[in-house]
């Protein structure tokens, strides 16, 4: 990775911050900006872990981590309590990998 790109990362998200810091508290409140911005964090998480469980690398990789997703998101769905959606998320992964699942 280049230092120059890294650099003008930083510098667009610095930027973006303090743009969002100057935003007047009266346009936040309108309902559509109010529901993006509610939004877009989930959205970025969702993705963020999604493209965490499905790659290694600049490769896709199927293996147990996405049937692990799936069982966290039923847990999840089911209002399992947090430590239990972990340790079920983990487990699933644990276990096709040692009968040799997806690899």
């Amino acid at each position: 990775m280049s230092w120059l790109w890294l650099a003008i990362g930083i510098a667009a998200c610095l930027t973006f911050k303090i743009a969002g810091l100057l935003v007047p508290q009266r346009m936040l409140v309108r309902p559509p900006i109010a529901r993006f911005t509610e939004a877009v964090p989930v959205a970025l998480l969702g993705a963020l872990i999604l493209v965490e469980t499905a790659t290694t690398g600049p490769h896709l990789a199927l293996d147990g981590r996405l049937p692990g997703l799936v069982v966290a998101a039923i847990c999840i769905r089911l209002r399992a309590p947090f430590p239990v959606v972990i340790i079920m998320a983990a487990a699933t992964a644990a276990v096709l990998r040692l009968v040799g699942g997806p690899e």
